[in-house]
């Protein structure tokens, strides 16, 4: 399990790549330094104007006003280039940050040099992929480990427990934001290189595994009582192992792509099968 170090380690270093990049990057445009730390900000909320209309779209919105008021323009070409960007936006939360670094460079670019980029069709073909990206592995990997690992540090009455939560998943995302909105801006419409690069489904699955080697610790642990194994004398043992062993084939059948609403109806048959002939009693 990667420590909670390294996520502090990453997060530090992240910092720092951004001051260094903002520098050099000063010389180069407009925009001051203590505007990109504002829209950078601003990205953090971008969720809580989540509406059923567009979505996220005031979010992202605001988040790039302070870019619209560094930039001077008429007020005709503001309001412009806001109302592009109040279009319908929906991603996941933690990736948009790197969205906002890569359109924040393209508007830039296109009112400094004169660079005809269209930002908002480049802004919605990334959308949905980072919000596959990041519901794979922040919703559904990271977050469950991390859970996993608070409710063991509990049983196990760890001081700590309350915080471990956080210590796992806050420094993750946080990186992943901050690194995400500095590369996004540097690189511009190539700033989904760096996302690319992470895999981050890749991790998911491993992280996925991981927290399944946890929770056969915490079964192993949890049957224990006083130094024996009392439960190895009686059927208790196969039903634990059977529905152990349940789970994993499911999970082998979902990555040989079967569809997980066939494996819910199948369980379904199952168990009814299994009511009916008394194997439940």
């Amino acid at each position: 399990m990667t420590s909670p170090a390294f996520y502090v380690n990453q997060s530090r270093r992240a910092c720092k790549l951004l001051k260094i990049v903002i520098i050099n990057l000063r010389g180069l445009t407009s925009v001051k330094k203590t505007t990109l730390i504002n829209i950078f900000l601003r990205s953090l909320f971008i969720h809580t104007t989540l509406n059923f209309r567009r979505m996220q779209n005031i979010g992202f919105g605001a988040a790039l006003i302070p870019l619209i008021r560094s930039l001077r323009l008429p007020r005709e070409e503001s309001e412009r280039i806001l109302t592009t960007h109040l279009q319908i936006f929906n991603t996941h939360p933690y990736l948009s940050a790197p969205i906002l670094g890569s359109v924040a460079r393209l508007e830039e670019d296109q009112v400094a040099r004169g660079e005809n980029f269209d930002a908002a069709s480049i802004k919605q073909s990334f959308m949905a992929s980072y919000a596959a990206i990041g519901d794979i592995f922040f919703w559904g990997a990271l977050r469950p480990f991390a859970s996993i690992v608070s409710v063991v540090l509990i049983y196990m009455g760890a001081i700590i427990a309350p915080l471990a939560f956080l210590l796992v998943y806050t420094p993750a995302h946080l990186w992943v934001r901050l690194k995400g909105f500095v590369e996004g801006y540097r690189k511009g419409k190539r700033g989904f290189e760096f996302i690319r690069s992470l895999n981050l489904p890749g991790i998911a699955i491993k992280i996925r595994w991981l927290s399944m080697v946890v929770l056969i610790g915490l079964l192993v642990w949890l049957t224990r009582e006083g130094g024996y194994w009392p439960f190895i004398q009686t059927v208790g043992i196969v039903v634990k192992f059977t529905a152990l062993a349940a789970v994993v084939f499911c999970l082998a059948l979902i990555r040989k792509g079967v569809s997980q609403v066939y494996i819910i109806y199948g369980a379904l048959a199952v168990f009814i099968i299994a009511s009916w002939g008394g194997f439940l009693n």
